[in-house]
């Protein structure tokens, strides 16, 4: 149980900051509990995040200028796509996912590296209705409907796309995730609740420490700055290609 809370409290501050916590929880529960159902592991893992990304959500807008126009609408179909993603994700194997959310991790990867100044600033000139309305959909949709299937990473997708898509710095980007991440985890969860795959008292503790670490990250974030969320970014990125491999090679 001490690790379980400990790895929620360091999820907590890897979400809060760039996304991609459930790199650190989803395994955590799996080995702490072998044999447990994905669907229950991914539902709980929701009911501990959904506390954090809601806190981290909070100190951002407390703190800086949330893009509403863009967070808002996109966290609202997230709900709804997430929720969709949840329902089926006891049908398809993660295993079909992974080469594909590999590949474009590695993607990501080269395109953060190969890009220096990418969320380092802003570019509001980005900012036009095609790309808001592309931002929208691929975040509240295309992300969304990911994090309810499978989950990890979803954070860092919401970061790149925002600072891809509409020029956003990687703090404003990561101030947006936050909020639409609360809308999918929300969706993801009614779902997994409803279908009776959430551990309650065990979310609930793990939550605790979550929302800790989430408070923390975002407040590091903020006044850290873009650089400082674009060197863990890129941690949790290789992190994740890593961790997508090695699964990948055991699974071949």
């Amino acid at each position: 149980m001490t690790t379980l809370l400990t790895v929620a409290a360091m999820a907590g501050w890897v979400d809060a900051v760039v996304g991609g916590g459930g790199l650190l929880l989803l395994p955590a529960l799996l080995m702490a509990a072998p044999g447990v159902p994905v669907a229950t592991a991914l539902g709980t893992n929701k009911l501990a995040a959904i506390f954090g990304t809601s806190t981290a959500a909070m100190t951002y807008a407390r703190r800086t200028k949330l893009d509403w126009a863009v967070a808002g609408p996109a966290a609202g179909l997230a709900v709804l796509t997430a929720g969709l993603g949840a329902a089926l994700a006891g049908a398809v194997p993660a295993g079909a996912y992974r080469p594909v959310v590999l590949v474009v991790l590695l993607a990501v990867a080269v395109f953060v590296l190969t890009r220096p100044r990418l969320g380092v600033v802003s570019y509001p000139h980005r900012r036009t209705p095609a790309r808001l309305t592309a931002a929208v959909a691929v975040a509240g949709v295309g992300i969304a409907l990911y994090d309810g299937l499978i989950g990890p990473g979803t954070g860092t997708f919401l970061v790149l796309a925002f600072t891809a898509l509409i020029g956003a710095d990687f703090v404003q980007g990561s101030a947006m995730a936050k909020v639409v991440n609360a809308g999918t985890n929300l969706g993801a969860l009614v779902v997994f609740a409803a279908t009776g795959h959430v551990w309650w008292l065990l979310g609930a503790a793990m939550a605790v420490c979550n929302v800790a670490g989430a408070a923390l990250g975002a407040r590091m974030a903020l006044r850290r700055g873009a650089g400082f969320v674009r060197v863990v970014l890129l941690v949790v990125v290789l992190a994740l290609v890593a961790k997508l491999g090695y699964d990948q090679w055991r699974a071949g």
